[in-house]
């Protein structure tokens, strides 16, 4: 994994706007690989390959829902 870039970030849960940091790791290319929340009581939430955080109070059903709205239908699991 060569050039391979964090950034620490501040984002707002997908479902009610409470403020997370967290470190968001592109490739060498800008291609977003994954995120760690450093804020207690928040989850990432993967799927939309973007980094996106949600407080771990709410269901996934609630958080699925924010996310479709905001941006789309997260892409499906390859095996």
């Amino acid at each position: 994994m060569s050039d391979v870039k964090a950034k620490g970030e501040t984002h707002g849960c997908i479902v009610c706007g409470k403020l997370y940091q967290l470190y968001a790791v592109h490739d060498a290319e800008g291609k977003y690989i994954g995120s760690k929340v450093m804020t207690p009581g928040g989850n990432e939430v993967q799927g939309f390959g973007r980094p996106l955080v949600a407080c771990e109070r709410h269901s996934r059903e609630e958080i699925e829902r924010a996310a479709n709205r905001v941006y789309r239908k997260p892409k499906e699991e390859e095996d």
